[in-house]
């Protein structure tokens, strides 16, 4: 590994991720309008679970963690890449564009996390359905998602750890906002040496999303067959309960695949395709995500149907 010498004091980034984008004040409006309602999907379910003590239940707190989750992983960020779009900032000071990417990384290893433990949740309702407030209490929910978070931090402050030792030779950034690849490019590194740090944290994804996503499938096989013992009236309501968590798990894992494990197994993605799969896997689940569990965990759709009769 060896480092060219004319190093430089990085004080902001440019960002020129969308330089070659048509029409960024279409793209930009398009992001600011989803991102406005997910952010608040998100805290209206969180306001209903919290206000609501029905709701206090493993589930509703389950749900109401994947809530947070989803409002720091598309803050991350959204409002960058508005502003880019928007308002035309470009730049981005050295300081927020570390924690940026802290952040951004963050949101990213806990929505694999918060999936995991949901899948796990639904496994253990419908195997013990007379048990699961033995196994699983408030008290070992919140201990369970607290360990959760600490656990995601720990592994999120890898990347910035990693990048900040590193001289940088260049100002600008290749992507859309200060995310792990965009940084070490501007690193001064010759052609072999960055691909020592994207194959690292590739490896810590990998595994990442290898144990979650292969943890949730084994969940559902454990699902599929205590489905089949049941009758055909429990059968439709597990299935309407899973529906809603297979669609979410669906909606995260296809493009943070593509973009983290098959992009370093050769597939080549153009600065377009690759900037939209990032766009959708920010945006994608906290926008679907608060409006299925709305629409489709009976409870909380019951709130929301009663709030509007009494208005």
């Amino acid at each position: 590994m060896t480092l060219n010498n004319a190093t430089i004091k990085v004080r902001e980034f440019i960002i020129g991720g969308f330089d070659s984008l048509k029409m960024p004040m279409t793209v930009g409006v398009v992001i600011l309008i989803v991102y406005v309602v997910a952010v608040l999907a998100n805290i209206i379910n969180i306001l209903l679970i919290l206000y609501d003590k029905k709701l206090h239940k493993p589930m509703y707190l389950l749900i109401c963690n994947l809530a947070v989750v989803d409002i720091l992983y598309t803050s991350s960020a959204s409002p960058t890449m508005i502003g880019l779009l928007v308002a035309g900032v470009k730049t981005i000071s050295y300081v927020p564009c570390l924690i940026q990417m802290f952040v951004f990384n963050l949101g990213t290893v806990m929505e694999m996390f918060a999936l995991a433990v949901m899948a796990f949740d639904r496994l253990l309702a419908i195997s013990c359905p007379f048990q699961y407030y033995n196994y699983l209490t408030n008290t070992r929910t919140l201990v369970l998602t607290y360990s959760l978070w600490i656990a995601g931090c720990g592994l999120a402050a890898f990347c910035p750890a990693t990048v900040i030792p590193l001289p940088h030779c260049y100002s600008v950034l290749m992507y859309a906002f200060c995310d792990y690849p965009a940084l070490i490019r501007t690193t001064c590194a010759d052609h072999n040496y960055p691909n020592y740090y994207f194959n690292l944290v590739a490896i810590i994804i990998f595994f990442l999303v290898f144990f979650t996503f292969i943890f949730i499938c084994l969940s559902y096989v454990g699902i599929i067959f205590f489905v089949k013992l049941s009758s055909n009236n429990e059968k439709k309501k597990m299935g309407s309960t899973c529906l809603s968590h297979l669609i979410v798990v669906t909606c995260y894992y296809c493009p943070v695949f593509i973009i983290s494990i098959l992009t370093r197994l050769g597939v080549v993605l153009t600065l377009e395709a690759r900037n939209g799969l990032i766009i959708g896997s920010i945006l994608g689940p906290s926008l679907v995500n608060p409006f299925v569990y709305c629409l489709r965990t009976k409870e909380i759709k019951d709130k929301i149907v009663n709030m509007f009769k009494k208005s």
